[in-house]
């Protein structure tokens, strides 16, 4: 049976490398995968996706008007298909989250998803908090926040380096870091502590 899974972590715990390495296993064995992007994550170049550590795939751009269980159909009468993977599915919509779902359940095909679960204000992405609820499979990647504590929360800087309360919910870029939820003050930051 195909599950959808969620791999989450905070920034710079190295999802994109998961995930191409997932993609690796796959085609080492003859398989054929679907890589997907969100088309706003430019910024390797849109369909690009890098991991830190210098690993880098092409991917299917993915707007957010896109139904990813009719692409995955259609790819997958072409070619069979063996495994779907989304890259920055904080991204997805939820109408995609369930698109996703049809595909382990119609389709038959595994998607594995990575993403992050919350904004530099600690509020849940649409996708994040629908991929928490309807995956089979939620797993963290783990890292550490500079005091040596797991680091869950993802704090954003601006172009100084210091630190961002405030602003839209997507900002794509590099100027994040990964804290604890000590450090990152979630009381100070977050909308539901000045309800």
């Amino acid at each position: 049976m195909a599950k959808l899974y969620f791999y989450y972590s905070a920034m710079n715990a190295g999802k994109s490398t998961t995930l191409l390495q997932a993609a690796h296993n796959y085609h080492e064995r003859g398989m054929r995968t679907l890589v997907y992007a969100p088309a706003l994550d430019n910024r390797h170049g849109v369909g690009q996706i890098t991991s830190r550590i210098g690993l880098s795939s092409s991917a299917i751009v993915m707007p957010a008007d896109m139904d990813v269980f009719e692409d995955v159909k259609q790819r997958h009468r072409e070619k069979p298909v063996h495994c779907v993977l989304i890259d920055e599915a904080q991204f997805l919509t939820a109408k995609q989250v369930l698109q996703a779902t049809k595909v382990c359940d119609l389709i038959g095909v595994p998607v594995l998803c990575y993403g992050i679960r919350t904004d530099f204000q600690g509020e849940p992405f649409e996708g994040s908090k629908y991929l928490l609820s309807w995956a089979e499979e939620i797993s963290e990647i783990k890292t550490v926040c500079q005091s040596g504590r797991k680091a869950t929360m993802n704090a954003r800087l601006d172009e100084n380096g210091n630190r961002v309360w405030e602003g839209q919910q997507v900002d794509v870029g590099h100027h994040y870091i990964a804290m604890s939820r000590k450090e990152f003050q979630l009381e100070r930051v977050s909308p539901v502590a000045k309800q």
